[in-house]
């Protein structure tokens, strides 16, 4: 028989799991929800060695964990340490934690992050309308909503600082996620991320790896738990929508560039490279920021990829400076500080004397688009254009954690004159798609100077997964309207 070891998120205990045991247990599996250590000094470490006990006195054959929101950090740290003890891991509303994560890397609440940084105190938890700035509470009726507020206690602070500790091992065992899309992305936007996104979704989104979506918010088990019993069961019985890129998809990192523009001579400063074009007088600069998060130690990191090497040698190919730049957006969290790596790498490349102060063109990416937000509300006179391609432009579904400062659309009304251009992928994400067109429309009430770059059939990172003719057409178009205006 299958036994389901079901741990909750913050502030919740085994009470939260009582539908979906009931059904488990109907259906003839066994059940064991978990209520963790609330002793305000209880950290991770703490929830962990209470795992590994509770699956030492179970004598099923079979153990599928469960973790659900924080829920998940003790489970995947508990299955590293007994690898040979569990049968599944279930992702349930959460995120892909790595090794050295805290779980309030994931945590959507900007305040609860700002008072961790220097208070230890448990935090107490959200009360009636404070619950969606944990997550999305689609599905839930009054009565969920004040069974949340009463049974609720508080977290202790070290569960959500103390880093994930991990060896791999986990990552070798079977794994379901359930996504909630009222809450996250659903299926698309993972095979997205998985197909041409940072290189640890597809190490540990592989073939053992199965989908399920569920269209309610962050809380399923009480929004709808006959349905997420069901997925459960499936889940520990194989099933899932797996992904399986096929081998003409090769790795976004070592993909060749869909066009063949020749050498440049590079300069590396820090974390920016230069391309530089042939001429010994300053030329314009096509400064080319990455999108993200992106896992830190990734190699190569973006600068040393064909993708940007490629678009940066384009661009010295045709008598500009293409500067290529790593940024440290290695979590939703992290804008502020890729915000201000963006502001410093400008300043080098400003005071480069083979580049033109007066003539610099910022060109963003996916989720680098939210970077352009500074440069939308107030551009310098110095910035003659800037592009966006396939860019997120607003909050996703999933990307509540990203702070209020970086929302390119409320920036439109400060623009000006300044031209953009905007590549879009007419096979986009529906979530990142409906991001850019709010955008539009708030570039049609600002009267902003923008054209678009169509490819109908391209996808996101469709330089990787489409090099096709249209796609090559794009690029070349696109580089060419910035370097139109950068010498206009």
């Amino acid at each position: 028989m299958t036994a389901f070891v079901l741990v909750g998120g913050a502030f919740t205990g085994a009470w939260l799991w009582d539908g979906v045991a009931a059904r488990l247990r109907a259906a003839g599996a066994g059940a064991h929800p978990v209520t963790p250590d609330t002793d305000p000094g209880a950290g991770l470490g703490t929830h962990v060695e209470a795992l590994l006990r509770l699956l030492d006195r179970i004598e099923d054959p079979e153990v599928v964990l469960v973790g659900h929101d924080y829920g998940i950090h003790p489970v995947l740290a508990a299955a590293d340490r007994w690898p040979d003890r569990v049968a599944r891991v279930v992702y349930v509303a959460t995120g892909l934690p790595g090794d050295g994560d805290p779980a309030l890397l994931l945590g959507r609440d900007e305040e609860v992050r700002a008072r961790l940084a220097h208070d230890t105190a448990p935090v107490p938890p959200p009360r009636g309308a404070e619950w969606a700035r944990w997550g999305s509470p689609d599905g839930l009726g009054a009565d969920a909503l004040a069974r949340l507020d009463q049974r609720a206690t508080p977290q202790p602070a070290r569960t959500l600082t103390e880093p994930l500790r991990l060896g791999g091992a986990v990552h070798r065992l079977p794994a379901t996620g359930v996504l909630c899309t009222a809450d996250g992305p659903g299926i698309d936007t993972v095979e997205l991320l998985v197909r041409s996104g940072p290189a640890h979704f597809r190490e540990r989104i592989g073939p053992d790896f199965g989908l399920f979506e569920l269209p309610t918010g962050h809380w399923p088990m009480l929004s709808d738990p006959d349905g997420l019993a069901d997925i459960l069961l499936r889940a520990a019985a194989g099933e899932g929508h797996r992904i399986e890129p096929s081998e003409d998809e090769p790795p976004y990192e070592t993909a060749p560039f869909l066009l063949d523009p020749p050498e440049a001579p590079r300069e590396r400063h820090g974390r920016v490279d230069l391309h530089l074009p042939d001429s010994e007088a300053p030329r314009p600069a096509v400064v080319l920021v990455h999108g993200g998060p992106v896992q830190a130690g990734r190699r190569p990191t973006p600068r040393d990829t064909p993708f940007y090497r490629g678009y940066a040698r384009l661009a010295a190919s045709r008598g500009a400076v293409g500067v290529t730049l790593d940024h440290r957006l290695h979590a939703l969290t992290d804008y502020p500080r890729a915000a201000g790596d963006l502001t410093e790498a400008l300043d080098l490349v400003r005071a480069h004397p083979r580049v033109d102060p007066n003539r610099i063109a910022l060109w963003f990416f996916s989720g680098g688009g939210l970077l352009a937000t500074d440069w939308l509300a107030v551009p310098p006179p110095w910035l003659r254009c800037l592009a966006l391609t396939y860019p997120v432009l607003g909050t996703p579904p999933g990307w509540e954690t990203v702070g209020s400062r970086f929302r390119p659309a409320d920036a439109l009304a400060g623009t000006g004159r300044l031209p953009l251009v905007l590549t879009r992928a007419g096979r986009e994400h529906p979530g990142f798609a409906a991001t850019v067109r709010d955008f539009l429309a708030a570039a049609g009430r600002h009267g902003t100077d923008l054209e678009l770059v169509d490819v109908p059939d391209g996808r996101h990172g469709f330089e990787t997964l489409d090099p096709t003719d249209a796609s090559r057409a794009a690029v070349v178009r696109a580089m060419d309207t910035v370097l139109r205006h950068l010498t206009a």
